[in-house]
């Protein structure tokens, strides 16, 4: 018969640890049932189980005993005063009511698997039971990537979820304050610098993963042998015309958005401008640039970060709306943002991930009926061409023609001309199509497994290619997930935010659920 072992003894890193809990006559083959099903949802089997960890008052519970012999595993036992100091992300109250701690199943697995532990599979029920499943995954603050170990490939946090769920819809109401600038944010910090110079699993640029496609790859590369002579962007500019039903003389082809943003605030007389954040910061860092004192409209948690037109001041002669907005993933009404426009006032909206939208439901590019209305649009997102820097600028002929007299001479060069003409094609918009729907999809799996943690709040109205969350000492938590391997963007550059803030991006299901479970385990290490 497999024998108690007293608190305190050596664990093992290597294997796994089961915890149970149970009700008093749980028979052997119901937790043996349990055990299996986590094991399952984990990619193991028994032979990859080190101990059975329970509470000290159920480790002679003869049911919990056979299980333990039946695998052949000992059984470890923990005082409720131990398994109550565990802090565990799935808590409850009868078991905290009648024997101290919140989860005996979670807590005892992470108590048995030893300091450094994560939870493989967290709390599973049956009738009678509760099983959990943790590793110990030591921390080592140098390894390029910690948390590809924390799981088997292919296996995740929300184990045995095969479809997403849908996210819950959120009724926000429609007030909102406005407040002037302040310098508290960095306005220059981007998510790059979240990557550069580390091997990180990439989780703070808003770039879609495995991009450009080959096909892309080649027409630029066969671009190349042109290089001698200066860019021509007619065909591309007619191109980007063609794909928004637009004369060519409303196009204007920019070295990505962000140069849009600095032409725009050269360009444009603006008296009072204003910048509905929080958004994507370089248009306020470059209105500022020009010398403009620039206004703020925050949007507010409480009101899921959507706008309220009525917010914004009369008198701003210049207002900056994204749309899917950066960083909170909000897809704001089109009509709602078109009636901000009056005469006299330029509206700028940035729709740099309007195309990771399916049908792009929302879009105000190619219309011509919003009185001052500009349209920024980027390629470098959908298509993987943040090097290249290509973008492009949808507004009246006369705000075209004088965008374009404070552009250098020749801004835009051939590969990424080339890139722009090939990237707005029949064939390549449907691929961003199929693009956009499968993004909806990881996203959905994302905020379903944010939804597990109590720690953590997503804006669960997310139509864009990322998530905005908030925890707790969220800075902090940034830095561990760093520690195994994640990085994720710092949400207090972003005005209206602050040092509890994560943007995170999606990704495939593999890699959510391995961060799914990097981030459990820095949550743990930091008792939040």
């Amino acid at each position: 018969m497999s024998e108690a072992t007293p608190e305190g003894t050596a664990e093992v890193a290597a294997e796994v640890t089961v915890g149970v809990g149970a009700r008093r006559a749980v028979s052997a083959d119901e937790v043996l049932a349990l055990v299996a099903e986590v094991l399952r949802e984990a990619g193991l089997t028994g032979s990859d189980v080190a101990a059975l960890a329970t509470l000290d008052a159920r480790a002679a519970e003869p049911g919990i005993v056979e299980a333990a012999e039946r695998l052949g595993v000992p059984l470890r036992a923990f005082g409720a005063e131990a398994l109550a100091a565990v802090p565990v992300p799935h808590p409850s109250r009868a078991p905290l009511a009648a024997t101290g701690t919140a989860s005996v199943a979670e807590a005892a697995a992470l108590l048995a698997a030893g300091p450094g532990a994560g939870l493989l599979v967290t709390k599973r029920k049956s009738a009678r039971a509760t099983c959990a499943l943790a590793r110990s995954v030591p921390f080592r603050p140098n390894e390029e990537s910690a948390a590809v170990r924390l799981l088997p490939p292919g296996q995740g946090y929300i184990a045995g979820q095969t479809e997403p769920r849908t996210p819950p819809t959120h009724h926000p109401t429609a007030a909102m304050d406005t407040h002037a600038h302040s310098d508290v944010h960095d306005l220059r910090h981007h998510g790059d610098a979240e990557v550069r110079d580390e091997k990180l699993i990439d989780l703070a640029v808003n770039v879609r993963t495995n991009t450009p496609p080959d096909w892309l790859r080649e027409r630029i590369a066969d671009s190349l042998t042109g290089l001698a002579a200066y860019p021509d962007g007619r065909a591309a500019r007619a191109a980007v015309a063609e794909r928004h039903d637009l004369p060519a003389g409303r196009v204007l082809l920019t070295a990505g958005a962000a140069e849009a943003f600095v032409l725009l605030a050269r360009a444009l007389p603006a008296r009072r401008p204003v910048v509905v954040h929080p958004q994507f910061t370089e248009p306020e860092a470059a209105l500022r640039d020009a010398g403009h004192e620039v206004g703020r409209v925050l949007l507010r948690e409480e009101d899921g970060f959507r706008l309220d037109p009525a917010a914004v001041p009369e008198d701003a002669d210049l207002v900056v709306i994204g749309n899917p907005t950066n960083p909170t993933s909000v897809l704001h009404p089109a009509e709602t943002i078109a009636s901000l426009a009056r005469p006299g006032r330029t509206l700028v909206v940035d729709e740099a991930f309007m195309d990771a939208v399916p049908g792009e439901r929302e879009a105000l590019a190619g219309r011509t009926d919003v009185p001052g209305l500009v349209v920024l649009r980027s390629l470098t997102k959908t298509w993987g061409l943040a090097g290249l820097r290509i973008g492009y600028v949808l507004a009246h002929p006369e705000t075209i023609a004088a965008l374009q007299r404070a552009q250098p001479l020749w801004p835009v060069s051939t590969p990424a001309l080339v890139a722009a003409e090939a990237c707005v094609s029949r064939a390549a918009l449907a691929e961003a199509e199929h693009a956009a729907h499968r993004t909806g999809v990881e996203r959905a799996h994302l905020l379903a497994g944010l939804a597990e943690f109590d720690e953590v709040r997503a804006v669960s109205a997310a139509e864009g290619p990322f998530v905005l969350v908030r925890i707790d000492g969220a800075d902090a938590v940034r830095e561990r997930l760093r520690a195994l391997g994640f990085a994720a963007r710092r949400g207090d550059t972003f005005p209206g935010l602050d040092r509890n803030w994560l943007r995170l991006a999606v990704r495939d299901r593999v890699t959510t659920n391995r961060f799914l479970q990097a981030l459990d385990q820095a949550l743990l290490m930091g008792g939040t």
